[in-house]
């Protein structure tokens, strides 16, 4: 690292051999940060079911058999049934056949209403704490919306292609994404403060740093007395006093 008129230049090799040396900090944090985020996932976090149920609309102009033309137009009215099943009259009365507290802005919230790609079939998913109520409510909205569309329309066939199924996992919260988050979030502290600790510590701790930083020459090096060795010879002096005193 280098402070030159006020601009710092940083020895990238310098800095991950600084990283590399404190490795053990990274992996404490972040397997301090992936329980805590564990922890709060599992017990402060209340789990998501997602049920799903299809349904296909057909709309026959002719009496006869269905043509390109019937199947073209039930294509083109998709987002016109989408936006049916998830209207006020048919949410409102699921509310009361289920015996929902929701309100109709907060069961529509829960309720997810699309088309699949490059198909005439819509997809309804519903999303609840309970998965036995989740498949109840996708169930309910499929079949009163097919008698709504039925009687707005004139589509004469709402057709189920897919009863809502059981759901047997939690759709949320991810444990695998908040493990991986948890533990990114722990490793990104660490590695924020640890960057800011190097930049800001401008302390001379060896003889290459008096060069690099202050342009001068290092003429002689002192080095360092090992406290253990005066330890041991203390030690060694009272041995000897003691048996001095013995023989005495």
């Amino acid at each position: 690292m280098d402070k030159t008129n006020d601009v710092i230049e940083i020895d990238v090799l310098e800095l991950l051999m600084y990283y590399l040396r404190r490795w053990y900090i990274f992996v404490l944090a972040a397997v301090g940060t992936l329980v805590a985020g564990m922890a709060i996932c599992i017990f402060l976090i209340t789990p998501k079911y997602e049920s799903t149920t299809k349904i296909i609309i057909l709309n026959q102009q002719n009496s006869g058999s269905l043509t390109y033309s019937d199947m073209q137009l039930a294509s083109q009215l998709t987002k016109d049934y989408e936006e049916l099943i998830g209207s006020r009259d048919v949410l409102e009365q699921v509310i009361t056949e289920c015996g929902l507290e929701d309100s109709y802005e907060t069961l529509l919230n829960r309720i997810t209403i699309q088309n699949v790609t490059d198909t005439r079939i819509i997809k309804i998913t519903v999303e609840d704490p309970s998965p036995a109520a989740a498949q109840t409510i996708a169930n309910s909205i499929r079949e009163t919306a097919a008698e709504h569309i039925r009687s707005v329309t004139d589509v004469e066939a709402v057709n189920m292609v897919e009863t809502a199924n059981f759901p047997l996992e939690q759709s949320s919260p991810s444990l695998k994404m908040w493990a991986v988050l948890s533990a990114a979030v722990g490793f990104l502290i660490v590695l924020i403060v640890l960057t800011v600790r190097y930049v800001v510590d401008d302390t001379i701790k060896t003889s290459e740093d008096v060069e690099k930083y202050l342009g001068l020459s290092t003429l002689a090096l002192i080095p360092l007395i090992n406290s253990g060795d005066g330890k041991d010879s203390k030690k060694k002096k009272r041995k000897k006093a003691k048996k001095t005193q013995h023989a005495g």
